[in-house]
């Protein structure tokens, strides 16, 4: 049987990356994407694969990615290898943009969104925190943090206010309930 293709999403300073790595540290058999960003690796956040914008736009006419787009800036590439973990039964999570799920789901027949939610308050003071963007970038992502998913698409709403454990615990449950499949419910979900 295919594995799960799990897509993470939501706004900058939801905790994406930190609840993706919890996820993995609870089920080693998860397989975390490692994204490919135009963004020098200095700069932190996530573990990714750093290049040139120049690289980035050959590796993408290349085809080495099963999915790219740009963002704040930056272009994220999703490697071709990540189909194949897939296809060999492997439950793959990756850290994605909503402007390509839809292109995603058409890739993957046991799909899944998880879709991040904070307050406000909780977000401007992740985003503080982390120290990548001055205050008049964490202003626009802030103003861009209720975003609406793309229509028809399904989705699981996790809030993320509290302990990373619980939010973990949370997702884990979901996940050891449901198969996946463009056909599932949304549903919000309170940790």
């Amino acid at each position: 049987m295919r594995g799960r293709f799990i897509a993470v999403v939501g706004p900058s300073g939801v905790g994406k990356d930190s609840v993706m790595e919890g996820l993995a540290a609870a089920d080693p058999s998860l397989v975390l994407a490692r994204r490919v960003i135009s963004r020098p690796t200095a700069l932190g956040g996530e573990d990714f694969d750093g290049v040139s914008e120049r690289a980035f736009r050959k590796a993408e006419h290349d085809g080495a990615f099963i999915l790219s787009w740009h963002a704040h800036g930056w272009h994220y590439g999703i490697p071709q290898s990540v189909a194949l973990e897939v296809a060999q039964g492997r439950d793959v999570m990756v850290n994605l943009s909503r402007a390509v799920l839809p292109q995603a789901q058409a890739l993957f027949a046991r799909f899944c969104v998880i879709l991040l939610r904070a307050d406000r308050d909780v977000l401007a003071s992740r985003l503080s925190a982390r120290n990548r963007e001055d205050a008049a970038e964490i202003e626009r992502r802030l103003a861009r943090a209720d975003f609406a998913m793309p229509s028809g698409m399904r989705h699981q709403v996790i809030c993320n206010n509290g302990p990373l454990a619980r939010t973990v615990a949370t997702i884990r449950q979901h996940l050891s309930q449901t198969a996946c499949t463009a056909g599932q419910s949304n549903q919000k979900i309170k940790p």
